[in-house]
């Protein structure tokens, strides 16, 4: 069976090139970055170079890049050295939408730390109230932590008017662009934030591998203390391999961020164009001008998504019902909740996320399948009775 795969907001395939570029350091290439003699300092100048292509895509510094072992690592780091700089300010912000790393890690500090946090609500669109944001924040807020696009609806959030506004006030303002990197123009620069998230496996490098995105001039605290590896930001010997490969996919991503908002983006429309139109009782979740290229959420009347699932699996059709990190629970996901999603829609949502290299011939055969799939679980669903929800 052909696989379909449309679940690249969970994992992606490792890019060939990438695999190539690392495979040389799995074997005869095995030194220590960190030794002076030269069979490591070679290797040692590989990483370099990785750094700096990390650095190129989102127009920072390469002394201003960590490696980490993952996004949540990246998140939980930099929520950590952004309490331990203010440790007289016990109030930090982030959104209800958030990732669990972040979300989690809050209410983790407000119920074992004492820190008041405020869950800046969305509207039924995905969009932040920022006014709300902006009130929230005072002279005792340490940070505020947003992600830059969400994960399962795509919805994009304003994140270089926030962090101005962050900026202003003295507060720390982390992202978590894990899901941006790769298919927004990401200038750090610009956008002015102090600490930024990115992660390799949604990029097309392998998992285990992350980035911790530090401002100059930030007295960084590290989450991991060890040796002087990262700068002394970061201990532990570096992942060599992985290193090298997160860097080549920054390169790759970097060279084909156009290929994702015409192409990708023209399949993710026509996808949904085409469902829209042959299923009735079909909705689209989030903001429709505002979000990633490659993400369609949308919810089908009346039936459940972890169905849609089973029998789009039987088709060699990899899709997701919400976040890999929440697909455990049987219960809506938070972020439709939190968006409040009318529960008929919210518990038959399913997530299509592509990549460039999904076809059109693929779009077509999703859609062949989605409408019988969703046919034969109308069929058997009490909530739907004579073409409609009831």
């Amino acid at each position: 069976m052909n696989v379909i795969y449309t679940d690249n907001n969970a994992t992606t395939k490792v890019d060939d090139q990438v695999i190539e570029e690392m495979t040389p350091y799995f074997g005869e290439l095995y030194g220590n970055p960190s030794s002076m003699h030269t069979f490591g300092d070679n290797v040692g100048k590989k990483v370099k170079q990785a750094r700096q292509r990390v650095a190129n895509l989102i127009n920072a510094d390469p002394d201003e890049i960590v490696f980490t072992s993952c996004g949540t690592e990246s998140d939980n780091a930099a929520i950590h050295a952004a309490i331990n700089a203010f440790p007289e300010r016990k109030h930090i912000i982030t959104s209800t939408v958030e990732h669990p790393a972040i979300k989690n890690l809050y209410s983790h500090l407000a119920a074992k730390q004492g820190y008041e946090v405020t869950f800046v609500p969305v509207d039924r669109k995905g969009r932040l109230n920022t006014q709300l944001l902006y009130e929230s924040m005072s002279e005792n807020t340490a940070l505020i932590s947003l992600m830059w696009a969400n994960n399962e609806t795509g919805v994009i959030f304003p994140i270089e008017e926030v962090a101005k506004r962050a900026n202003e006030k003295g507060i720390l303002f982390h992202t978590d662009a894990v899901q941006a990197a790769g298919k927004l123009d990401i200038d750090v620069k610009k956008a002015g934030v102090d600490m930024l998230s990115l992660s390799g496996h949604k990029i097309h490098a392998p998992k285990g591998i992350g980035v911790l995105y530090v401002k100059k001039g930030f007295k960084f605290t590290p989450y991991l203390i060890g040796g002087h590896q990262e700068g002394g930001r970061r201990g532990g010997t570096e992942n060599t391999a992985f290193i090298i490969g997160l860097g080549k996919a920054c390169e790759l991503a970097r060279e084909n961020l156009s290929v994702m908002n015409s192409q990708v983006g023209e399949l993710r429309d026509y996808l949904q164009s085409r469902l829209l139109e042959k299923i009735a009782g079909t909705s689209v979740n989030g903001e429709l001008d505002n979000r990633l290229p490659n993400t369609l959420s949308i919810g089908f009347d009346a039936v459940e998504g972890e169905s849609i699932l089973l029998l789009l699996d039987r088709d060699g059709i990899c899709a997701s019902s919400g976040s890999a990190c929440t697909s455990g629970s049987l219960d809506p996901s938070h972020v439709l909740m939190a968006m409040e999603v009318p529960f008929k829609s919210a518990h038959g949502t399913i997530r299509f996320s592509l990549s460039h290299y999904n076809t059109k011939d693929e779009m077509d055969l999703i859609v062949k399948t989605m409408v019988p799939t969703i046919e034969k679980l109308r069929a058997m669903s009490p909530f739907w009775k004579d073409g409609k929800m009831i």
